[in-house]
């Protein structure tokens, strides 16, 4: 669906939207197994529902393609992640609601461990815990000096995630993450990807030589990996596109800050998924539409750990009776991307989805799974499509045409 069609049939009302976002849901049984995660998961209040729903299938980007989280979650919200596709630099700075002057270039840090030779034995530093990221930060901030009147600067995010900050100078954001996903190997030499981002290349050797020679007394946090280098833009909101008032609900800094770049209210942040859960019910009547973002069935699956994965829908599961009582026009559940811990990484598997509403035709789907989902009335779809979807069920939408 054309982008500017949608926005100029929307209409305003009082209705209720809850998108519930289990971060990297889709999964894929481990070798010898038949189920995946979502499947081998206990979740009767899941399957209930899905059995009185719309289910299917989204893809979201396209056929094949494995998406980041950041173009993942824009798709969710009926932003086209192709056309708004942000590096992750702007996402951990809006996550932490870093000031921005419209000048500064955005980098996502890991922190990362290297042997003696220069290869990397771990891309999160074994998940240093935050205490730590900070004081790493602060180090970095004392130690390091640019040249070329740059400044540097570095910020705490979570764990092992920072965010780096360059100001000064004509800074280009056509740059190749140093980041090479896997371990086993160097990190990767800053490449431009345009012929205008070569001066900033040298910028950026020297940020990392010198960060290199400032954490070489670090047993885990020893070197800085750069990826999704960006500078800022402005992204209509959703109350400008849909008429929206929205309320983020998310504990992981990353999706507050594609909230707040999408002009949601971002709740303070909560310490467990009940949390999210209470926040929900605190403010259901303040706002009328409301993303829940849950992490851990993302991180768990990124580690490999299938069990706990399962555990992580689980929880999930027995908490959602505290959304269905709250009666929303329409609670959509579904995840941004798979994450399956038989490949302990994001994939280009289509994602499963329920929409309850009482304007729905319910299909014949049985319980809330990737086999169950794929005979649902929704069928695979492009994920773009599915705030729209919402949005009709909610009754915000007019006719096109006479």
């Amino acid at each position: 669906m054309k982008k500017d069609l949608l926005d100029t049939l929307v209409i305003e009302n009082d209705t209720k939207i809850v998108f519930l976002i289990l971060d990297g849901l889709g999964g894929l049984p481990l070798p010898g197994a038949d189920k995946t995660e979502l499947e081998a998961a206990r979740t009767p209040h899941l399957d209930a529902l899905a059995k009185g729903s719309i289910c299917g299938l989204l893809d979201p980007v396209c056929y094949g393609i494995t998406p980041g989280s950041g173009p993942a979650h824009f798709s969710l919200f009926g932003y086209d992640p192709l056309r708004n596709n942000v590096g992750r630099g702007l996402l951990a700075a809006a996550g932490i609601d870093f000031p921005m002057k419209g000048n500064e270039l955005f980098a996502r840090v890991n922190f990362a461990t290297l042997d003696d030779r220069g290869i990397i034995t771990d891309r999160r530093a074994g998940r240093i815990d935050t205490e730590t990221n900070r004081r790493v930060c602060r180090k970095l901030n004392e130690n390091i000096t640019l040249k070329k009147n740059v400044e540097v600067l570095f910020e705490p995010v979570r764990e092992h995630r920072a965010l780096m900050v360059l100001r000064g100078g004509k800074l280009h954001e056509e740059l190749a993450d140093t980041d090479p996903g896997t371990t086993g190997m160097p990190p990767l030499a800053p490449r431009a990807l345009t012929p205008e981002a070569e001066e900033t290349i040298s910028i950026i050797e020297e940020v990392r030589e010198k960060a290199r020679a400032t954490l070489s007394d670090e047993e885990k946090a020893n070197m800085i990996l750069l990826r999704g280098f960006a500078h800022y833009r402005r992204y209509k909101s959703l109350r400008e596109r849909f008429k929206l008032n929205s309320l983020a609900i998310a504990n992981y800094p990353m999706y507050q800050g594609i909230a707040r770049l999408l002009g949601m209210t971002v709740h303070p942040s909560t310490v467990s998924v009940a949390g999210e859960f209470e926040a929900l019910e605190e403010n259901f009547d303040r706002y009328d539409f409301f993303f829940i973002h849950i992490k851990d069935t993302d991180s768990r699956g990124e580690d490999g750990n299938f069990e706990a994965k399962v555990a992580a829908i689980e929880t999930v599961d027995k908490l959602l009776p505290r959304i269905t009582a709250l009666q929303p026009d329409v609670l959509v559940v579904t995840g941004d991307h798979s994450t399956p811990a038989a490949l302990a990484s994001h994939s280009w598997h289509p994602v499963p989805v329920l929409l309850s509403s009482p304007t729905c035709r319910p299909d014949r789907t049985e319980c809330f799974g990737e086999r169950e989902c794929i005979t649902g009335g929704i069928g695979r779809m492009p994920m773009v499509n599915l705030m729209a979807l919402a949005l009709a069920h909610a009754g915000r939408l007019k006719k096109f045409g006479a």
